[in-house]
Parts: structure tokens; C-alpha cells; sequence
């Protein structure tokens, strides 16, 4: 059911920004059952599988937002359409990030059968089963021996593409508290207003959170 743009008082459009939070979280929170042969995917396969659908719900309820009802006209309505937006596109661009991470880590072991990347070729056999460039315990290796056995990878390549399967997980990881505590913060600040006359157009602090953070970004990058 389209909400009645002209309901929409400070209450709601906080309510917008909390509810969008709490489905980012979701992202994470999200567990997917893993094959004791795809161990070395668990730390993404949550929020692989999770995130696609937070994604769709955000868009649809944007939608309703944006294209179903008048574009909003008060500056909470604005500021609240710019705070909502940002994420959304921040954390689609973070799960295809991921996505492209984990179609690494599956070209690196082989899934799919396809010509490996170059970057990703798999080492020239060596005694990597008890090479590593880090110290383990005992009780470690054999954990890790049991692992890449069941994997069908050498003790080596396990812990490489479990590595990279933590890094990418440590990523969206970042992502997704950063747009939740945004989002958060920008639902705090509509609802702190004592009127609807959000400041926005005045200046880098009076901007959303999570646009002020992509400009940020965007500067250090340059």
C-alpha cells in the first residue's frame, strides 16, 4: 500500500531512515548454510545471500517514495529522499564489490571450470601443506588440514582464499555499519527538528551523514 505523502510528518520520515537501517543490519546478521566443501566461503555467504533482497526491499519502498507520490517538497521531506538514496547506493555498490570479490575467490579454486584470471593462477605444486607465511598452533593446522581436505585444496590455498574470504567480509562488514549508523544519525536529526524546516543548502555540515561520508570519500581518493 503507497503511503499518503501528505502523512509523512518528522515521525515517519525518521521512521523511514530507522526502518532502512535495520534492514542493512540484516545484511549481516543474515547466516546461510555452508558445505563443510565451501568452508572458506562462510564469512560472505550471508550477506551474498541477503543482500540482493535488502536491495530489492529498499528500491521498492524508495519507489514508493519518489514514484508512486510527488517528489517530497518540505526540506526534512528532502533531506530525508537525499539521506535514503545514498544508502541505497552506497550499499549496492559494496555488494557488487563483494560479488565481484567472491567470483574471484570461486575462479581461484575453480568454480566455475573456466579460465582462471592470471592475477588468480594457482601456484606451482610445492610442500605448500606445511608452508605458511604465518605461525599456527597445532590444534590451527590440523583444523586447517581437515578444512582444505574436505575442500579439496591444499593447507595453503585454503587459508589464501579463506583470507580473502574474511578480507571481502571485513569489507561489507564496514560498509553496511557505516550506512546503518548514517542512516541512524540523519533519523535523529529529522526527528530532533522542531519544525520541518530541516537546514539544508547551507553548507557541508547541514548535508545527510552518508553524503557527507561519500564526499569524504571521494576527496581522499582524488
Amino acid at each position: 500500500m503507497t503511503t499518503n505523502r501528505a502523512s509523512l510528518d518528522r515521525a515517519e520520515l525518521a521512521g523511514l531512515l530507522t526502518d532502512a537501517a535495520r534492514s542493512v543490519s540484516e545484511v549481516l546478521t543474515t547466516e546461510y548454510p555452508t558445505s563443510a566443501g565451501r568452508s572458506y566461503l562462510h564469512p560472505v555467504l550471508g550477506a551474498l545471500s541477503a543482500g540482493p533482497r535488502v536491495v530489492r526491499d529498499l528500491n521498492d519502498r524508495l519507489e514508493e517514495f519518489v514514484v508512486e507520490e510527488p517528489l517530497p517538497s518540505t526540506p526534512a521531506g528532502l533531506f530525508t529522499l537525499a539521506s535514503y538514496a545514498s544508502a541505497l547506493g552506497w550499499l549496492t555498490e559494496s555488494l557488487a564489490d563483494l560479488t565481484a570479490s567472491v567470483d574471484q575467490i570461486c575462479t581461484r579454486v575453480g568454480i566455475p571450470a573456466e579460465p582462471p584470471d592470471p592475477a588468480f593462477a594457482a601456484p606451482s605444486p610445492t610442500n605448500q601443506d606445511d608452508e605458511f607465511d604465518f605461525a599456527f598452533s597445532a590444534l590451527e593446522l590440523a583444523a586447517i588440514r581437515t578444512a582444505a581436505k574436505a575442500a579439496d585444496l591444499s593447507p595453503g590455498d585454503y587459508v589464501e582464499v579463506l583470507s580473502r574470504s574474511l578480507l571481502a567480509a571485513s569489507r561489507i562488514t564496514d560498509a553496511c555499519m557505516e550506512i546503518s549508523s548514517g542512516l541512524l544519525e540523519d533519523a535523529a536529526y529529522v526527528l530532533s527538528e522542531a519544525t520541518d524546516h530541516v537546514r539544508i543548502g547551507e553548507g557541508p555540515d547541514s548535508l545527510p551523514t552518508l553524503v557527507r561520508s561519500l564526499l569524504a570519500g571521494m576527496d581522499a581518493a582524488e
